[in-house]
């Protein structure tokens, strides 16, 4: 068994399924451990479907690391032939004055990006589907659209094999120790030796990094499928649409790809630990989305086809980490990602593997400098 490498990557979701393979395709010999099996349904990257949207409410400085992930997700379709995206145009919806609307305008005009700004009326008439309350308004954006993550995940990995990635499932990573020359990795299944250390384990992260007592929280999210009870082709030609309903309140949905039409809190989740999460769904939780749905996708309130649940891993700012462990800085943190990271994950993989390689990243990373939770 191989025990030596340039770089191993610990939790293979959407950051490190893209990490290892942009590490790979380096040439560099690398090795991705997992402590289940992905693409699976026990941590923050799966769900069927994941939007990807340009005029990004959260902070204009996203703006050209999702261009650069549009990019990406373009090569990697056709480096497998497979589909992982498909646009739908996208809407974010509230008052003129909310963070989604204010943000989404600010961040398209910022970096002039194509957008119209619909008023509620405008809004009804061109998606019957959605039912806005008269003084919301929507900024509609033409390249959001939906990204499929399990197939991501293994398009990912599948392309790192190719290029000689070692994949170790059913495998977490238990404990690292910086030595004199690189790190020494034990797993449940052996001791390994490594150059540089990527940590993408999500939820699990906390575990890996005891020392730095991230401020970390992990929130349990409900995804749900519904099947239109009316009117069932106007949600197969709706966009993606996200909602502010109050000062603090977010839902989001699907068009309906064929399973129902999908929808789901952003965020107001309950705090958990992974190990013990609950998976199932209580009839409360599906009554609290029933009354969203009447009241902004009244024709959406069929039967319920399915839910799952999924975790974010939240910092207090809800802005990512992306960065060197503040004292070894063979070591690269890249995980919390506060419930809306997936779409970025191959631009992500790319700066991880520039930041092995002690290349300058392109982008201005300031926002997910790790210094601002921990001084070390």
């Amino acid at each position: 068994m191989d025990t030596d490498y340039d770089v191993i990557v610990a939790g293979l979701g959407a950051m490190g399924s893209a990490a290892l393979c942009h590490l790979a395709n380096a040439g560099m010999r690398v090795l991705g451990l997992d402590r289940f099996h992905p693409p699976h349904s026990l941590g923050s990257s799966h769900g069927r479907t994941r939007i990807i949207r340009e005029a990004y409410f959260e902070n204009p400085l996203y703006v050209p690391l999702v261009q650069r992930a549009y990019e990406l997700w373009g090569d990697l379709e056709r480096q497998t032939g497979r589909q992982l995206f498909l646009k739908t145009g996208g809407l974010m919806i509230g008052r003129p004055d909310s963070a989604l609307v204010a943000g989404a305008r600010r961040s398209a005009e910022q970096h002039h990006l194509p957008h119209e700004l619909l008023s509620s009326t405008e809004l009804k008439d061109r998606f019957p589907a959605l039912n806005p309350e008269p003084e919301m308004v929507a900024v509609w954006e033409p390249r959001a659209g939906v990204l499929f993550p399990e197939l991501a995940i293994q398009a990912h990995l599948e392309m790192a094999a190719k290029q000689g990635a070692h994949l170790r499932f059913e495998e977490p990573l238990l404990n690292w120790q910086p030595q004199v020359s690189g790190l020494t990795v034990l797993t449940g299944n052996g001791r390994f030796t490594t150059k540089k250390l990527v940590l993408t384990a999500g939820a699990w992260l906390n575990e890996l990094l005891p020392d730095l007592r991230l401020p970390l929280s992990i929130e349990r999210q409900v995804l749900f499928w519904f099947e239109p009870d009316s009117n069932p082709e106007d949600f197969k030609q709706c966009p993606i649409h996200l909602w502010q309903y109050g000062p603090h309140s977010f839902f989001y949905g699907f068009p309906d790809l064929g399973d129902g039409v999908k929808v789901a809190l952003h965020h107001q989740g309950e705090t958990v630990d992974p190990a013990t999460v609950r998976r199932e769904v209580n009839p409360e939780e599906e009554a609290g989305i029933r009354n969203l749905l009447r009241r902004f996708l009244p024709s959406a309130e069929g039967r319920l086809n399915s839910a799952a649940v999924c975790l974010y891993t939240n910092t207090p700012d809800e802005h990512f980490i992306l960065d060197y462990h503040p004292i070894h800085h063979a070591v690269v943190i890249a995980s919390p990602c506060s419930g809306h990271g997936f779409k970025f994950s191959c631009a992500i993989g790319e700066i991880i593997a520039a930041m092995i390689e002690e290349v300058q990243p392109r982008f201005d990373l300031s926002l997910f400098n790790i210094s601002r939770f921990c001084n070390s």
